[in-house]
């Protein structure tokens, strides 16, 4: 195409002399057009160079600009942090969630900063609900870290051992939780409120289940005595132990829990009580000296006779037949596995012959427990104690 054109422009100019100067003189022309197109063409790159040149210097010093505004330094304090500030992490929360949490109660500078921070710890989904006393205007990262220290938790710890009885549970929590005695009895009586079973005794004695509790450190009477109740339920429950017969086993453990305290005999304990109402005597008396002695007020010791023979001591075992109104004491789950799963015996009788080691000897056989009995004086005679 461009040849055409040159061939266009040498037609209308004058042609000089000869055929073959004429030639010539049209190819000077043409080369000279080339020659300068290639220069513009040249000069027009060079100049777009420039510009594209200039362009890319002034993007690359503007462009901090744009990132910082784009993804801005997180806020965080310089740390380590001063005072004391109590904050709730919630059941389930997310890092941002935790993350608002702290930013609300003036322990971290940013959400950013804590998400941040927590994302780079690896422990970080390890954390806890519960209440922590951390520091104000700490370090993201630090305070990551002291919510992975359970000795920044706040917690309520109530622990309730096997065989307590309830009057002994609202003394432990009256003193561990600073509530006074009688708001604790009070919340004991609102069965509704603490969550007691319709089958359950008006005495709520039992239901307050043994183990160790791990409550928020404001809870109040009501909420620590519904979590032993819900253990209890929770244990009955996973055992499937039917509500009908919940109250009879939670009377055979407590029993079992202050009659024996080796692993090994509880079991032969709950078989002695399936006995004793079954076919032992024929009278149904469980004959149990832990019942008579929950029924006058007293943790251990042996009956004297006119408290074996008080009738009007509705826990008098050897004069009412049957199980005691009430459960006596906080059984544990041991116990209660032992009520539903007694070994096969033909035992009626038992006594601890040793009460440093708990050895206690079963039998059916009346004269053999007789003879045991006199071991268990023998022992006492050169180990004297109060206890039983």
């Amino acid at each position: 195409m461009s040849d055409l054109f040159d061939q266009a422009l040498l037609a209308d100019e004058p042609q000089p002399g000869t055929e073959h100067e004429r030639r010539a003189a049209r190819r000077d022309r043409v080369e000279r057009r080339r020659r300068r197109r290639r220069r513009t063409a040249v000069a027009v790159v060079l100049s777009l160079l420039f510009v594209v040149g200039l362009g890319v210097g002034a993007f690359l010093l503007i462009r901090p600009l744009f990132d910082d505004r784009e993804t801005p330094q997180a806020d965080d304090f310089a740390g380590p942090g001063s005072g004391s500030v109590s904050v709730v992490i919630e059941e389930g929360a997310t890092g941002a969630a935790m993350a608002d949490t702290l930013v609300d109660a003036g322990v971290v500078a940013s959400q950013q900063a804590f998400v941040e921070a927590f994302s780079a710890n690896p422990a970080a989904a390890q954390i806890q609900p519960g209440t922590y006393e951390l520091m104000a205007e700490m370090r993201a990262e630090d305070a990551v870290n002291a919510l992975l220290n359970p000795a920044n938790k706040s917690e309520l710890r109530i622990t309730v051992p096997e065989g307590w009885r309830a009057s002994q549970i609202f003394e432990r929590i009256s003193s561990v939780a600073q509530i006074p005695l009688e708001e604790v009895e009070a919340a004991a009586a609102d069965r509704e409120a603490i969550g007691l079973p319709a089958h359950a005794a008006e005495n709520p004695e039992g239901w307050f289940a043994a183990s160790t509790y791990i409550l928020e450190p404001d809870a109040d009477a009501t909420q620590i005595l519904s979590a032993m109740v819900d253990q209890t339920k929770s244990t009955l429950e996973s055992l499937g132990v039917p509500a009908e017969r919940q109250h009879e086993v939670l009377t055979r453990a407590s029993i079992i829990e202050h009659e024996v305290n080796r692993e090994e005999d509880r079991g032969k304990v709950a078989r002695v009580l399936e006995n004793r109402l079954q076919n032992c005597s024929g009278d149904g008396l469980i004959g149990m000296d832990s019942t008579i002695n929950y029924g006058i007020g007293r943790s251990g010791g042996v009956p004297e006779r006119s408290e074996l023979d008080n009738a009007d001591n509705p826990y008098n075992t050897r004069i009412h037949p049957g199980l005691p109104p009430t459960p006596i004491g906080a059984p544990g789950v041991a116990a209660i596995e032992a009520v539903l799963d007694p070994p096969e015996g033909d035992w009626c009788y038992f006594v601890t012959v040793n009460l440093d080691t708990g050895e206690t000897r079963f039998t059916g056989d009346y004269s053999e427990h007789l003879r045991n009995q006199e071991l268990f004086r023998e022992w006492l005679a050169t180990n004297p104690t109060d206890e039983d």
